[in-house]
């Protein structure tokens, strides 16, 4: 019987061979109708002639006003020849539409319209449906002759060879018909590309039956006749348009899947690739068919992963593979490089610098999957030098730098994380028990490699500048010769000292470092050309990034927050000097990765912060960088205010605020930064918060930054919510058994008092620049916490350091609201003096209060001479309050006596 897979296999090939057979005749049909449309247009065009021009003596004459008409010419004059002069000749008369003879030709013929339902159905569908019927009818020819024995199988296989070469010969027969007549092209489908497709996908049917069906050949034999079918099928694409093509490219690569043995042959596979690879790139390169070579570079790549995921891996012929086929793209793909496509300078081709990376990826890929071995490492970097020396001859492939630069990243960074313990700690030494057999050697390999890299990207990225008209080319080299050394370095460091301090590295990053300043200063001397400020500033920022990188591996973990920091700060003056938007927002993206630092570890050095008050690591981890980005926020704002700017000022907001609370949270816990909050802490937090939203309210009216007065407003909010839900709740010494230290030098003081001092200084600097109900809020609040304060302390004056321990006499009570009393007078005091409503209000609601604890809480709790003596002060009090406004408020705010008029 047939076999299954044979039947699936026969109609995937014929629906494919229609798939692309469809596509390419579509194609030709919209070129033939456009063919068409232009040449009716060129024979209208040739129909409609301009009339022959008139003699001199017939052509009307043009009046003018400003010269007088000439007399008759005499008989003499009008029988010679007139002199022409292209001063002397007048403009051509502007004919009449009644006179011209132009107005009655024909207009030219219209397009010829779209084909309608029935033109397509008669002219491409029929056919198209046709070449799949040909190709299953063979097919289930096949099928039929087996179900019924009526032939054996090896005459089947000659009967399905004996086929497809009939439908091959009549799809040539046709098209040479097709050449040789002189019928005029119309817009049907390709019969010739369809019978032939049709022929081919029989061919492949047909030789892969005689191997995987019936045995006849070995794999061998199979693998060589499919792969001739394939090549002869690329070869008549030359001829039949590009749906034989695809049809090709993906019998050749599909080849080696359907012939299969028990041992697979790396050699044989990739030396058939490597010629498929060719004719593909060949007639892709003929026929300017950049979706072949797209389609190429995609089956090649694919077909480097068979053999990574196993332990048997054969470096030589993967190697082999990605070698190959970067040559023959570096040879036919890469445009202006050797024999590939011209195109102008200074473009880069995405073609072509895609085309390298992917080769780039595939050498990547043996290198990672064979543990590093020494095989795929040299053929990683020959693929890499010849990237480079692509990209210096043409130009066309420099987007190729990028793929290189992060695959040889990738190769470092893989090594570095490899989570294997038998790497040496430091090249002179193994780690202890651990022997370094065969490790020495890896060890020196990557280093070498890594010279080279770094030397080639870098000396590579200096030379280019200047080489180019346009812009985008030494840019690109500039950067791949920044970054790459950078990464390598950063690589080795963490691979080799395992992020330890290590002055060797130390000083390879000052040698770079002094390598990128020439670098820069030799870019700054030469003549502007295209490109070349933004490579100076590029080598300028590698010069800070390196000596960042020196002060990270000569000192502890931590600095590497504040070499970022730092290299901001440069970046930021760099911008200030040289004027380029770049810069402005690579000063923002170094911000933001110290920002994104500080979220991964608030301690910065874990749990080496220290536990020394201010002067520990918190003040270098976020001092440091808040400093470094307050420069770099000033050098910004001189050259403008943008999106940058405002990423670096909120960066240094953050950081000075999350110092102050850190630093308050080390002070207040002993060090211990996971402690649970205290009184000390929400006090000082509040104190600290206030102060930093006073500071900021005063920048903002010189800066007039968003930026600064959004900061200002969420620290007066962060104030205000560690005060109601600290302070007052959860710290409050009245609700919780909590020490609260001396008599008068202690907690409250520090908690209650000293936050309303700053609340009302920060009242006084929004009132004029914020709105009343803002400023009066703020006001309010310090109010509230100066009387929690006068009664927590009259409460810690009674009570001892624990305010909740022993009961409330009445004489406690007799002295809130003494005390409450005198807070009263002495705001109506300051109110009167400095002339002040707000104070004078404040005072009221201080008496109010003391009013309503009289009758509310004295009242009933109060007994004898306490109950008496607390109604006759409040009472004294309340009218000398009045005769005060009477006599002193009254008098000063009433309008003077109108003056005596004087007779006239």
């Amino acid at each position: 019987m047939f076999d299954a897979p044979f039947d699936v296999f026969a109609v995937m090939i014929a629906i494919a061979a229609f798939l692309i057979a469809l596509k390419a005749s579509n194609q030709a049909t919209e070129l033939r109708r456009r063919l068409g449309s232009l040449e009716a247009a060129l024979q209208a065009q040739r129909q409609v002639q301009p009339p022959p021009p008139l003699p001199v003596q017939e052509q009307p004459s043009t009046p003018t006003t400003n010269a007088a008409e000439p007399p008759p010419l005499a008989p003499e004059a009008e029988t010679a020849p007139p002199l022409v002069t292209e001063e002397a000749s007048p403009p051509p008369p502007e004919a009449s539409p009644e006179a011209s003879p132009a107005a009655d030709a024909p207009p030219p013929p219209l397009p010829a319209p779209a084909p309608g339902f029935e033109e397509r159905l008669g002219t491409r569908w029929v056919v198209w449906i046709g070449g799949l019927a040909l190709a299953l009818g063979g097919f289930f020819m096949v099928r039929y002759s087996i179900e019924a024995g009526l032939v054996g199988p090896g005459v089947r296989v000659f009967l399905g060879g004996l086929f497809a070469a009939a439908l091959l010969g009549a799809g040539e027969w046709t098209r040479r018909k097709e050449s040789i007549s002189s019928i005029a092209a119309l817009p049907i489908a390709n019969i010739p590309a369809i019978l032939t497709a049709a022929g081919t996908a029989v061919a492949f049917a047909t030789v892969y039956a005689a191997y995987a069906l019936y045995g006849f050949l070995v794999p061998a034999t199979a693998f060589v006749l499919l792969g001739i079918v394939a090549l002869a099928t690329l070869a008549a694409a030359l001829l039949h348009g590009p749906a034989l093509a695809g049809l090709g490219v993906v019998g050749a690569f599909a080849t080696p899947v359907l012939v299969s043995s028990g041992k697979p042959d790396y050699w044989a596979l990739y030396i058939y690739l490597a010629v498929v690879t060719a004719a593909s790139f060949g007639l892709a390169r003929i026929r300017l068919w950049r979706w072949l070579a797209v389609t190429t570079i995609v089956f090649a790549v694919l077909w480097t992963f068979p053999g990574l995921d196993t332990g048997d891996l054969h470096v030589a012929p993967h190697a082999f593979h990605v070698i190959a086929g970067f040559v023959l793209a570096a040879l036919l793909v890469v445009c202006g490089f050797m024999f590939g496509p011209a195109i102008e300078g200074g473009q880069i081709e995405p073609v072509s610098s895609s085309t390298l990376g992917a080769y780039l990826f595939g050498a990547m890929l043996i290198v990672l999957s064979s543990a590093h071995a020494d095989l795929s490492l040299i053929a990683f970097t020959l693929l890499v030098a010849a990237t480079l020396f692509v990209a210096w001859r043409a130009e066309a492939a420099v987007g190729a730098l990028g793929a290189a630069a992060a695959t040889v990243f990738i190769v470092f960074a893989e090594w570095a994380v490899r989570a294997n313990p038998d790497m040496l700690v430091l090249p002179g030494g193994p780690m202890p028990g651990i022997t370094p057999t065969a490790i020495d050697s890896a060890v020196t390999q990557h280093l070498v490699m890594a010279a080279i890299f770094a030397a080639g990207f870098g000396i590579a990225g200096f030379f280019a500048q200047g080489r180019s008209h346009s812009a985008i080319i030494p840019v690109v080299w500039s950067a791949a010769g920044v970054a790459t050394p950078i990464a390598i370095l950063i690589a080795l460091y963490a691979r080799i000292a395992h992020l330890d301090r290590s002055i060797p590295f130390a000083i390879l990053a000052v040698l770079l470092a002094a390598a990128f300043g020439f670098a820069t200063e030799t870019l700054t001397r030469r003549e502007s050309r295209p490109g070349l400020a933004i490579s100076t500033a590029l080598f300028a920022t590698g010069t800070l990034g390196a000596l960042a990188l020196a002060l990270t591996f000569a000192l502890e973990k931590g600095w590497l927050t504040i070499a970022l920091a730092l290299m901001s700060l440069g970046t930021a003056w760099i911008a200030l000097q040289r004027p380029i938007p770049f810069l402005r927002w690579l000063a923002a993206i170094f911000a933001g990765i110290v920002t994104a630092r500080i979220l991964y570890d608030p301690r910065i050095v874990g749990d080496a912060v220290g536990t020394t008050p201010i002067f520990n690591w918190l003040l270098w981890g976020y001092g440091l960088p808040a400093a470094s980005f307050w420069a770099a926020s000033h050098f910004l704002r001189r050259r403008g205010d943008d999106a940058p700017l405002r990423m670096v000022e909120a960066a240094a907001i953050l950081f000075t605020a999350l110092l102050a609370f850190m630093e308050v949270r080390h002070f207040a816990t002993g060090g211990d930064m996971i402690a649970s909050p205290s009184l000390l802490e929400a006090a000082l937090q509040v104190c600290v918060a206030l102060a930093m939203a006073i500071g900021l309210e005063r920048l903002r009216l010189r800066s007039h930054s968003i930026v600064h007065n959004v900061g200002a407003i969420v620290l007066t909010a962060i104030a205000g919510f560690v005060s109601v839900f600290g302070l007052l709740f959860l710290e409050n010494p009245l609700l919780w058994h909590i020490d609260v230290g001396g008599a008068l030098f202690n907690l409250l003081l520090l908690g209650y008092a000293l936050p309303a001092v700053l609340m009302l200084l920060l009242a006084y600097a929004v009132a004029d620049a914020r709105g009343k109900i803002y400023a009066n809020t703020i006001a309010g609040a310090a109010l509230v916490f100066a009387l929690v304060y006068l009664t927590l302390e009259i409460r810690r004056f009674y009570h001892g350091p624990f305010l909740t321990t022993g009961e409330t006499t009445g004489a406690e009570q007799y002295t809130y609201s003494i005390g409450w009393l005198a807070f009263g007078v002495m705001l109506l005091g300051i109110g009167i003096l400095a002339n002040s409503e707000r104070a004078r209000l404040a005072s009221a609601a201080v008496i109010a209060l003391t009013i309503l604890k009289a009758f509310v809480i004295d009242m009933s709790t109060l007994t004898g001479v306490y109950r008496a003596l607390s109604f006759m002060g409040l009472g004294i009090v309340l009218v000398a309050i009045g005769w005060l406004y009477q006599r002193i408020l009254f008098r000063r705010q009433a309008a003077p006596p109108p003056a005596p008029q004087t007779g006239s």
